[in-house]
């Protein structure tokens, strides 16, 4: 069985900042599941710059499947955690269970890699 890698992530997060990380760790060999508040089909968006524009444009990106539901993690069961940006973590760093899931990471010295807004979430839990 390959090692497994959790990413937490939601509606609203940045699709290259899922896919990439996902891809790239699924073609070294991982498993890596999806976890999110509920086990359904997100909303993933994309940011990109207009001329004229002082910040980017937010659009609708991907959409893909969660794999299991954030109260159903066992973080035992993983080897290192990936937090995407976006939006996704602006709304999560609240969630008690993604707390807990940072916590057990932080506690037990495992890879946690946090993306553009990623940090939102430990940051939350008083880890950084």
């Amino acid at each position: 069985m390959a090692t497994k890698i959790l990413l937490v992530t939601g509606d609203a997060a940045e699709s290259l900042e899922v896919f990439y990380p996902y891809q790239r760790l699924r073609e070294e060999g991982y498993q890596v599941d999806i976890a999110a508040p509920t086990k359904k089909r997100l909303q993933f968006v994309v940011h990109d710059f207009v001329d004229g524009y002082d910040t980017y444009t937010e659009k609708p990106g991907y959409t893909w499947p969660a794999d299991i539901a954030l109260a159903d993690v066992e973080p035992a069961d993983y080897a290192a955690l990936v937090i995407p940006g976006g939006r996704a973590p602006e709304y999560l760093r609240n969630d008690p269970h993604v707390q807990r899931i940072a916590q057990h990471f932080f506690a037990a010295d495992k890879p946690v890699a946090q993306i553009c807004h990623g940090p939102l979430i430990p940051a939350a839990a008083g880890l950084l």
